[in-house]
């Protein structure tokens, strides 16, 4: 119940993000051609990115709260993480168009209407800063929220800069200011969608997660009965909550299904306890004659 709770809860906060960015946006747009502001219609674009990839993961969200069914047995759990996919690799994509127009705009500089400048930015700010409050408490443990969070606070850091940008130009008319700080923005933006973007990509290809070694997890199986052998592994992330395992394990003696339910237990209990593998599947063999390689090619 509280699982679901959890899940609506992220829902609505995803809900009125999405409102205020949208808020957010119009009003950058319409103050970036206004003002000429490159750096303010960079994060303009920044914060309909923010939209887009709001609205990517409020769908997400729903969807993995969706039941499995006989045609989808793990129902739609990897939804959020092509959310997640989705949303990193558009934060990059973005940041590289901006360096481009930033670059052009370094090249001939414009002149800004400052004062316009800082009061949207400030705007920005304080939309950008709720947000960030409003989803900080449910990113542990959900890479789709996490996507939509870092996209936020990327952008508060961005409108911050971007104030910082107009009171240098309102003091010091510098002008060349504004697309700097605008390359400098989409650079950083670049550098923490890169990582969210490898993260997953590595749980769509059902890599072994990065925190278990493969070599770890045989040695601690074998320790628990004699002469037993752990071979043909896949251990990957299912998403940002479930860890499984399936492998095939040699039995040195012919047990019955009750003596091997019992070590079947021992086995789930003590890779949950130090790997929070939570779903495992072990296939026993006795005197079976194939590949006895930790990872075979299926």
């Amino acid at each position: 119940m509280s699982h679901d709770h959890s899940h609506h809860t992220s829902s609505n906060k995803l809900g009125l993000t999405i409102l205020l960015n949208l808020g957010i946006t119009a009003s950058q747009v319409i103050g970036g051609i206004l003002s000429g502001s490159i750096a303010l219609l960079t994060d303009a674009a920044h914060n309909f990115s923010d939209v887009i990839s709001l609205v990517v993961s409020y769908t997400a969200n729903r969807l993995a709260k969706k039941r499995a069914t006989s045609d989808k047995t793990f129902g739609y759990k990897r939804a959020e993480i092509i959310a997640a996919f989705i949303n990193s690799i558009s934060l990059v994509l973005l940041s590289l168009w901006l360096i481009i127009e930033s670059i052009q705009r370094l090249l001939d500089p414009q002149p800004v209407e400052e004062k316009t400048v800082i009061l949207l930015s400030l705007i920005a700010i304080a939309g950008n800063g709720l947000s960030v409050f409003l989803l900080h408490r449910q990113t542990e443990n959900n890479i789709n929220l996490k996507s939509a969070y870092i996209h936020l606070l990327s952008d508060l850091m961005a409108s911050v800069i971007v104030l910082v940008g107009g009171i240098a130009i309102y003091y010091f008319d510098v002008y060349w200011v504004d697309p700097l700080l605008g390359i400098l923005i989409s650079i950083y933006l670049i550098y923490i969608g890169y990582d969210l973007l490898k993260e997953s990509i590595q749980i769509l290809m059902l890599y072994t997660p990065v925190e278990i070694s493969l070599d770890e997890v045989v040695s601690t199986v074998e320790k628990l009965h004699p002469n037993t052998r752990l071979h043909h592994i896949h251990i990957w992330k299912l998403n940002d909550t479930e860890i499984h395992l399936e492998a095939h394990l040699d039995l040195n003696e012919n047990l019955s299904l009750l003596e091997f339910q019992e070590l079947q237990l021992q086995i789930e209990q003590l890779l949950w306890q130090q790997f929070k593998i939570n779903h495992v599947t072990i296939q026993p063999e006795y005197n079976r004659s194939d590949e006895k390689d930790l990872i075979v090619q299926d």
